[in-house]
């Protein structure tokens, strides 16, 4: 009963509010992590799940070591399934009504200065084709801010050369358009360019239609690989190895707020829904700021 509850929410979250797969198989992991918490609990029944269970199974996630961030989306989980669930009638009250999420400790994201942004864009050997591409995604991902996954899922038509935009399906299928600058332009252009003439990636042709970034078989690019490349250059330039795909996220909106940039106009082009989710990024450059003067001021 309860596992057709699952797969009915599951299956709503992906028709109606266009989640992504990845994010459905979040949702689908906690909720079997939840059930088997349940079955351990000898609670077959919802209406027997009260506040004082709840407590229990937050207390179970703790035990496991689990970080304050991951807690609170597990528990977001479960509760958007019990918001789901009184909406169907299945149940009259909410027990997640009298549960306090953990406060989640705010953690400044990790970004790159300008000078590593340009260190990490003269590693790829741009003799190449693949040198090409990594060039190519390295300044798509800095100019755009965009997320790995919707990089990976542009196609060639959606890069507007001569306007200098891009149109991005980002969360909930919801499409935006960012400006692209010159520099990730040309890097374009020579990889497409470099595709065309004659190549083939093993036995398939490359067709100007399809997605913008292929992998070696002419198929498109997975983030997992983009991942990869970008571990490779980062050895090469020595920078830190914890920079992700997603740090040149945070790098191009910080870089953008310290450059003068209004934060309505950054959580545009982010593509965030509220403005809350744009603003930790005037928490770097303030923080940023609190570093200069104390370094400089002589009487701080």
């Amino acid at each position: 009963m309860i596992e057709k509850l699952f797969l009915d929410f599951i299956t709503k979250l992906e028709l109606e509010k266009g989640f992504s797969e990845h994010t459905l198989r979040a949702y689908h992991k906690d909720l079997l992590q939840f059930n088997n918490f349940l079955k351990s609990e000898k609670r077959t029944g919802l209406e027997s799940i009260n506040h004082l269970l709840l407590r229990k199974f937050l207390a179970v996630l703790r035990a496991k070591n689990y970080s304050k961030t991951t807690i609170a989306r597990k528990l977001a989980s479960i509760r958007s399934f019990f918001k789901f669930l009184i909406q169907e009638g299945v149940l009259v009250s909410n027990p997640f009504e009298m549960l306090r999420t953990p406060k989640q400790d705010k953690k400044l994201p990790h970004f790159l200065s300008i000078n590593d942004v340009n260190l990490l864009l003269k590693t790829p050997d741009c003799s190449t084709v693949m040198g090409l591409r990594d060039m190519a995604i390295l300044e798509t991902l800095y100019s755009t801010g965009i997320r790995v996954s919707e990089l990976v899922s542009l196609d060639e038509k959606d890069i507007d050369f001569f306007g200098g935009m891009v149109k991005v399906q980002g969360k909930g299928k919801k499409e935006r358009l960012v400006p692209i600058g010159s520099h990730a332009i040309n890097a374009i252009n020579k990889y497409v360019e470099s595709r065309s003439i004659g190549i083939k990636y093993g036995e398939k042709e490359v067709s100007t239609s399809g997605p913008l970034f292929l992998n070696k078989f002419g198929g498109r690019l997975t983030a997992r690989s983009v991942a990869r490349s970008l571990d490779k250059y980062l050895k090469m330039s020595g920078l830190n190895m914890l920079t992700s795909p997603h740090t040149f996220r945070h790098s191009f909106a910080t870089h953008l707020l310290d450059e003068g940039a209004d934060l309505r106009s950054v959580q545009e082009m982010l593509g965030h829904t509220n403005l809350s989710t744009t603003q930790i990024y005037t928490h770097i450059t303030t923080e940023r700021l609190k570093n200069v003067y104390d370094k400089a001021h002589p009487r701080k």
